[in-house]
């Protein structure tokens, strides 16, 4: 368990993602007559935490595994983190989208120099090409969640929680797709 702590406090993610507030939610706290306040991760340059985990991954690659480039499979946040990551580290990447993708989401991901594929009609279609690439063209997949240098990226939400609230919270509210992010956190 130190393992994971020790990672997450050693992440490497303030290279692309900034510090993020916490706001109290106004509304939401009167209505529910209790302070609720709100990690504003949609203030990271891909409007998501997901550049954190995907920052910290491709850059404690291996140079050579760096070399090779990386693919991933999205149809949207993580799509966007990758991309952004490894144009900050000048590494090749490829995103692998469902064919259903809307547009605006696509063109974020190229507009940070990724090239796109647009590949079956579902995220396990999608991830199912991904790793074909990496079997026919020696990519390095990048997972959106289970993988521990991604929690590790992501956890350091949780750390910065901690450090920016003076009393320890009531409870913490995770949003919950693939569990990286609420790993992370969890720790802290």
């Amino acid at each position: 368990m130190n393992n994971i702590v020790e990672k997450i406090l050693k992440a490497r993610v303030y290279d692309v993602a900034q510090v993020t507030p916490i706001d109290g939610a106004r509304s939401l706290s009167a209505r529910f007559g209790n302070t609720i306040l709100l990690k504003r991760e949609d203030n990271q340059p891909v409007f998501s935490f997901k550049c954190r985990g995907a920052f910290n991954k491709i850059y404690h690659l291996p140079q050579e595994d760096q070399k090779k480039g990386v693919v991933a499979a999205s149809a949207g946040n993580h799509a966007q983190g990758v991309a952004l990551a490894a144009q900050l580290l000048n590494i090749d990447a490829t995103i692998v989208m469902p064919k259903t993708t809307p547009r605006i989401k696509v063109e974020a991901v190229e507009s940070r120099g990724a090239k796109t594929v647009l590949h079956g009609d579902t995220f396990e279609e999608a991830v199912n090409f991904a790793k074909i690439l990496v079997d026919q063209k020696g990519l390095i997949y990048i997972p959106p969640y289970d993988d521990i240098e991604i929690i590790a990226g992501q956890g350091t939400v949780g750390v910065e929680i901690v450090d920016q609230l003076t009393n320890a919270p009531y409870a913490v509210f995770v949003p919950v797709g693939g569990g990286g992010l609420l790993s992370g956190v969890a720790r802290f």
